[in-house]
């Protein structure tokens, strides 16, 4: 970043450029009806509100969880809360924009609500930031390769390295990384698919 735009950024305040109405919804509203609100606005989130106050806050990314872990008909009955996770950042409206940028950072979000007096008074995005400041695109590719290497090695760590090795698929026959499956070394998509 310049450091023109460095002081652009020090001078804006989130107040300046949040979305002063976001999409919200009620905690215990169904989570379908939820996703249809967001699909229909187009937008990536909605946030859980009860008396003024944020109690939640689903992504789509939450949505995407839900439909993994939960069976379909199942999903009729999944309240919007129930899927929302119980710690949430938020931002204060008075804040500069560089400090919204940089909580988003290291915390590798997308958005924080906007909270004044305890009171939720809008949200702010990466694509808020990235309509008055282009230049920050280059950083927020470096936090997306950065979140995906996390991922990368969150998965290697999860995984038993010993039963993964690599040779030939005892049920399609072709030549992979191999995992123990129901004492047979199999393929990942064969194991996927059974």
């Amino acid at each position: 970043m310049t450091l023109k735009n460095d002081k652009m950024m020090n001078k804006l305040l989130v107040s300046d450029i949040m979305t002063r109405e976001p999409l919200t919804a009620k905690p215990d509203a169904r989570l379908l009806d939820c996703v249809r609100k967001m699909v229909s606005k187009r937008i990536g989130s909605i946030l859980l509100v009860q008396d003024k106050r944020l109690v939640g806050l689903i992504s789509n990314k939450d949505v995407m969880w839900a439909i993994s872990k939960k069976d379909v008909k199942d999903l009729r009955e999944v309240k919007a809360i129930d899927v929302s996770p119980r710690k949430l950042a938020t931002i204060k409206p008075n804040v500069s924009v560089k400090i919204a940028w940089e909580k988003m950072k290291k915390l590798k979000f997308e958005r924080l609500p906007v909270i004044h007096n305890g009171e939720l008074v809008g949200l702010i995005t990466i694509k808020d930031i990235l309509n008055f400041n282009p230049e920050v695109y280059s950083e927020l590719e470096e936090i997306e390769k950065i979140k995906e290497q996390s991922a990368k090695l969150k998965r290697v760590r999860s995984r038993d390295l010993n039963s993964v090795v690599q040779g030939i698929c005892e049920e399609c026959g072709n030549p992979d990384i191999l995992q123990n499956f129901n004492g047979m070394m199999i393929c990942e998509s064969c194991a996927n698919s059974m």
